[in-house]
């Protein structure tokens, strides 16, 4: 009787955790079997060593966009959504073109919505709208370890305002280069 009540409890607490947010719909298919990288790295505690493989970072030039290809970096995208619309493909094709001249070129895929929603579901929205993005480049055969997919959810807008020409705005990918 223990054993079913702790059961019973667990599986409670387990279902309590879950999320109702639906994000799993892949708007984009991979058949080159590549993954896009989302930035997972190790960290450790201490100082840095010649030996360590870290890289120094010059403050001088930190949040600065390091080039890109000539023309259009940002991808739009519909509300609620993070499929890659098909007038934004000549922009995917570009950047594309741009990362596989130089296999040592990293892009940093920037995910952003506009301001309705909650947080939490901001953040997984702008998340997967720059690993769509980021899909797409693999699958214009872009290596997957260039690119690097994070989400600012609402929390730097491109326009201010509360009218659907600013939210618009607001729902994007930018696509920077370091």
């Amino acid at each position: 009787m223990k054993k079913l009540f702790w059961a019973a409890t667990v599986a409670a607490l387990v279902a309590g955790c879950g999320s109702s947010v639906k994000l799993d719909d892949v708007p984009v298919e991979d058949k080159s079997g590549a993954t896009v990288s989302t930035g997972s790295g190790a960290g450790g505690a201490g100082g840095a060593t010649a030996n360590s493989g870290v890289t120094a970072v010059d403050l001088g030039k930190a949040g600065q966009d390091s080039g890109g290809p000539a023309g259009a970096n940002v991808v739009y995208f519909d509300y609620d959504s993070y499929v890659v619309k098909p007038e934004f493909q000549a922009v995917v094709e570009n950047q594309a073109r741009y990362l596989r001249t130089d296999v040592k070129r990293k892009a940093m895929l920037e995910g952003h919505t506009d301001e309705r929603g909650g947080r939490e579901y901001n953040l997984a929205l702008g998340q997967r709208r720059a690993e769509a993005v980021g899909r797409a480049l693999v699958l214009l055969g872009v290596a997957g370890n260039q690119v690097e997919a994070v989400s600012f959810g609402k929390e730097k807008p491109a326009a201010m305002g509360l009218d659907e020409a600013a939210m618009a705005k607001n729902r994007r990918v930018e696509v920077k280069y370091r």
